[in-house]
């Protein structure tokens, strides 16, 4: 018997420990070299770790599992081939089929496909499809998978969710009067229920927490507002957006116009786009701006950054947004796609957040909060009139940001998203 022992690689440098999530492929089977087995959840990404031999897949580690890099996670036992697994699987079978036996022993027999192609994942719903099948309390036994080797996928329970719902009509009109007595009392169990339940935290979930808590401990964190009449930006986006979607096929949205507003400020204020050592000794500039932004996804917040914003027309960042977006949402964000950033920008507008305080992005030293457009009444030239208002927000390190710097980089973004023109000549 020849064993390869499938070890945690290094994934990056600042990553120490992964979480293994999900097994993609069952304890026993047969596996390609490369084939992915499993996906390994880190601080900061989603990944596939692939099977460095082929060979037969023996677990050693189970889903939920925290393991350091280098901690062993399986063994594949090579001396075992894909023919001689089928073979040995359909062994057992080839004498019943040589002996044709009577008609009603033929019936196991043609049950046996079906569990030779079953595996470990048939039937079992990821951690996202778990929770929807046990908030719509329906069996995952009586959903089929669509996913990897008949995994039940977020959207097969989701879609699992409609018919179960639609069940109860028809048991309805055949006892109406037993239903009508007993809908009352099942309503009144829901209602004063007091069942809890205990999950582990995800990795992501944990890194969050550390890396707020962090932030708000370890800097001199600060926050100072403005408002921002939006009614030449809203003006603009409408006569420009039906040529800018046939040109580039991607809509001009608020957050290319706020990011380039800000790269722009921030190349005139090079400190607030720098960040200070550990050690509190140094601080270190940047001739660039990349800006993370902040993505919220079903497992958490994720920031993933876009490089040179600085350098970058609106139409190139827009389609970045999107297919970070999509990436981050589908948890497929690559290490490299989440390390940089020298600014944040958070948006909690889409949300209906009227105004909030953002917490830092370590180890940047500051972070813009937008939030949702508010149509109120504002004087202009001595007149009272309606415009669409947003408040801003800037959460800055004091240490390395001075208070007159923050105000002094809220009202450049305030006169560039007022005036568009300056923004688009770059004055």
């Amino acid at each position: 018997m020849s064993i390869v022992e499938m070890k945690v690689p290094v994934i990056g440098e600042s990553v120490t420990e992964v979480t293994l999530s999900e097994w993609l492929k069952g304890d026993g089977d047969y596996v390609e070299l490369d084939e992915p087995i499993c996906e390994f959840e880190s601080d900061k990404a989603t990944l596939e770790f692939p099977a460095e031999a082929s060979g037969k897949l023996i677990y050693v580690a189970t889903e939920g599992d925290d393991l350091k890099i280098g901690a062993l996670v399986a063994k594949i036992d090579t001396s075992v081939s894909e023919e001689s697994d089928d073979s040995g699987s359909t062994g057992g079978g080839s004498p019943a089929a040589t002996e044709q036996p009577a008609p009603a022993a033929q019936a196991p027999a043609a049950k046996a496909p079906a569990s030779e192609q079953a595996t470990y994942a048939t039937g079992t719903p990821s951690p996202a499809a778990a929770k929807i099948l046990r908030e719509k309390d329906i069996d995952p036994s009586g959903v089929n998978g669509s996913g990897r080797d008949g995994r039940i996928t977020k959207e097969d329970a989701e879609s699992a969710a409609k018919p179960a719902a639609a069940a109860p009509p028809p048991a309805a009109a055949k006892v109406k009067d037993t239903s009508a007595k007993t809908a009352a009392p099942s309503a009144a169990q829901a209602s004063f229920s007091r069942e809890t339940r205990t999950e582990k935290m995800s990795r992501m979930r944990r890194t969050i927490a550390s890396r707020l808590v962090s932030a708000k401990n370890e800097t001199a964190m600060l926050t100072t507002f403005n408002e921002v009449d939006l009614s030449t930006v809203m003006e603009l986006r409408k006569n420009v957006q039906d040529k800018f979607v046939a040109k580039h096929g991607v809509k001009l949205g608020f957050m290319s116009l706020f990011a380039k507003a800000c790269a722009q400020v921030l190349m005139e204020m090079p400190d607030v786009n720098a960040h200070i050592s550990e050690d509190e000794k140094e601080l270190t500039y940047h001739d660039f701006v990349d800006i993370s932004f902040a993505v919220s996804t079903p497992t958490g917040l994720v920031v993933p950054p876009i490089h040179n914003i600085e350098s970058l027309h609106f139409a190139d960042i827009e389609k970045k947004l999107k297919d970070l977006a999509a990436k981050a949402r589908d948890n497929k964000l690559s290490i490299e796609e989440m390390t940089g950033g020298t600014f944040t920008i958070t948006n909690g507008g889409v949300f209906g957040s009227m105004m909030s305080t953002p917490i830092i992005n370590k180890p940047q030293s500051a972070i813009l909060g937008m939030h949702n457009i508010i149509e109120r009444p504002v004087a202009v030239n001595g007149q009272v009139v309606i415009r669409p208002m947003m408040y801003i927000a800037l959460s800055y390190d004091h240490r390395v940001i001075d208070g007159s710097s923050s105000v002094t980089f809220l009202v450049k973004v305030k006169e560039l998203l007022e005036d568009p023109t300056l923004l688009l000549m770059g004055l």
